[in-house]
């Protein structure tokens, strides 16, 4: 079991958002039972939310649907882990700070497994849902043909 665990700053919009785009793919390639899948943000202040609605239609439109609350990363999480992937520098930084050694060899940039690297666009500033999930689609891909290659 690969236990994946995407992190951004209030878990409302990327990585809720990574989180089931990510579910969708690992069933599509029939792949569920080998992976266990959640998403927390790096602070609470958004804790009990649900996924913000322009992140929500923005995945129906491509087709991805499921439910979401909010909720602060805990220790457990990272424990747990065996990937850690944050969304931008912020993200990684407050984890890597959070996670302490716990953490290490586990925190990764999702885009970091792209060819181009970078951040995802955070539409919180931007508006731009349509971008971030673009990044996101990216990521997820690129990291789960990442997985493949290592062998599930």
């Amino acid at each position: 079991m690969i236990r994946v665990t995407f992190v951004c700053l209030g878990n409302i919009c990327r990585s809720p958002m990574a989180e089931l785009l990510f579910k969708k793919m690992v069933k599509e390639r029939g792949l569920t039972d080998s992976f266990e899948v959640t998403s927390c943000g790096t602070f609470s202040y958004e804790d009990g939310s649900p996924l913000h609605d322009p992140a929500r239609e923005t995945l129906r439109a491509h087709g991805v649907s499921g439910d979401h609350t909010a909720r602060k990363v805990t220790m457990d999480d990272v424990v747990k882990s065996d990937y850690l992937l944050v969304m931008d520098e912020s993200n990684q930084s407050d984890l890597t700070e959070f996670a302490g050694v716990a953490g290490k060899g586990k925190i990764y940039m999702l885009m970091s497994f792209t060819p181009r690297g970078g951040a995802v666009a955070d539409p919180w500033f931007t508006h731009d849902f349509e971008k971030a999930y673009a990044d996101i689609e990216e990521g997820c891909r690129c990291f789960l043909d990442f997985i493949l290659q290592k062998g599930v």
